[in-house]
């Protein structure tokens, strides 16, 4: 059982970056912001619960050992009944169906992570909600958490330039593209997601001043920082997976994406552009297709429904298009084989999905690891919300490696040089952030 002590706050913001602080002093942290209340993303704010939750310190965990994973978080839902943060990888695709994942692994996190925390805090406009475990050692101190959060000075880190280097360089990226059309013009495939990784190796960084840059200059509503001993994921992701509310199940996948323009003219050109494109329009439907069919595993018969289709969303950096799928949990289905049925994600694959999976590890050259995975919680009730992983940087401070993955959807339609100019769009924020030169991209 938890307890919770609730205190008034005066600034929100200042006390959110001490409580950041704060975390660092812990092996296993995760912070989850909504960054809510844009009126250009009001049907994607109208499903978030939280501005900001920060749970620290496991009481208990659960680390993916690369088989039976989501069996044994099936179980540790059922032992715990309390709340529990943690990530899926996409690597544990592999324990679905019959693929591999034998790409260079550079970040090696485990397969999957779940930590009880010991101290959960939620902070909303003015007020503070500590919440803690009774048996925890902490429990009789929880006034003395406080007095130490607000004790922390913030003290602005800028972060150092760092070199980022392509794995793929730009020439063999345009053939990537143009091989994978050739699958699609045979009809192995109808679409797919491929991506390219940019890496620093032997580079030593602190992680938190990445993260508040990162969130400050994006604004996403499903941002997170995420820390298991060494694995660190900063992330600034736009996308939910998928949310479970009482008995109905909620995905809203992505796929559309156009620059925001310099001035108020062009950025309206832009997101009308991005609204009448067909070849926009036809990778979103497919993908839907796939959420359609994945959440239809779990539904109550005839329950799936498309809330909004092709939804044109303004986010700092880019306009998206979003789809807001929905359906009817059945009650037979336990909440993880929920998940399970419908990861890795469509948005991440493409169509069809098992043939897709295969063609990304065949083209792609480096483990997509934590990267199009999933982060997110799991409340007592067994309600849930995870993110996609995308917009992401990822970090292995023992092995001093720094890695950001960005990507698209590949159809007919695609033209390599323009997709390739759409990943340097999704990766502008990660390259401003870690102070990339314009030599890189």
């Amino acid at each position: 059982m938890r307890k919770v002590k609730t205190y008034p706050i005066g600034s929100t913001e200042k006390v959110k970056r001490k409580i950041l602080r704060w975390a660092q002093n812990f092996e296993q942290f995760s912070v989850l912001e909504s960054n809510t209340l844009s009126p250009s993303r009001a049907g994607l704010d109208k499903y978030s619960r939280l501005d900001c939750i920060v749970a620290v310190g496991a009481h208990s965990e659960l680390i993916g050992v690369g088989r039976n994973d989501f069996e044994s978080l099936k179980s540790y839902v059922d032992k715990t009944g309390d709340w529990l943060f943690g990530y899926l990888t996409y690597d544990l695709k592999n324990q679905l169906e019959d693929l591999k994942s034998e790409n260079a692994d550079f970040l090696k996190f485990p397969t999957l992570h779940f930590f009880q925390p010991e101290i959960m805090i939620e902070l909303t406009k003015e007020v503070l909600k500590i919440s803690y475990l009774e048996d925890a050692n902490n429990a009789e101190h929880i006034d003395q958490v406080f007095e130490e959060i607000l004790d922390c000075e913030i003290t602005e880190e800028k972060p150092s330039f760092i070199e980022v280097k392509p794995r793929l360089v730009k020439e063999d990226y345009l053939q990537s593209v143009n091989k994978l059309k050739e699958h699609i013009s045979y009809g192995d495939i109808y679409e797919v997601n491929f991506c390219q990784e940019f890496y620093s190796s032997n580079v030593h960084v602190s992680p938190l001043p990445i993260y508040e840059r990162l969130n400050d200059i994006s604004k996403a509503p499903f941002a997170s920082f995420y820390r298991n001993g060494a694995h660190y994921l900063v992330s600034a992701s736009p996308e939910r997976f998928m949310k479970k509310k009482g008995n109905t199940l909620i995905s809203q996948p992505i796929k559309g994406t156009k620059r925001r323009g310099a001035s108020a003219d062009l950025d309206l050109l832009y997101k009308e552009e991005l609204a009448k494109s067909k070849k926009e329009r036809s990778e979103n439907v497919m993908i839907v297709d796939i959420v359609r069919n994945d959440l239809a595993k779990s539904a109550v018969k005839g329950s799936v429904e498309v809330e909004d289709l092709f939804g044109i969303y303004t986010f700092e950096q880019v306009h998206q298009m979003i789809s807001t799928v929905k359906c009817i949990c059945r009650d037979d289905v336990h909440p993880i084989d929920a998940l399970k049925a419908a990861f890795p994600m469509g948005s991440m694959t493409g169509a069809p999905k098992i043939r897709a999976m295969q063609l990304i590890e065949e083209y792609e050259s480096t483990k997509r690891g934590l990267y199009s995975g999933a982060v997110g919680y799991i409340t007592p009730n067994k309600d849930f919300d995870f993110n996609v992983v995308i917009r992401s940087i990822l970090y292995n401070s023992e092995a001093a490696y720094l890695s950001f993955i960005v990507g698209g959807a590949i159809t007919d339609m695609a033209e390599a040089e323009a997709e390739y100019d759409e990943c340097m769009v999704k990766a502008r924020a990660m390259f401003d952030v870690l102070n990339v030169n314009e030599a890189v991209h």
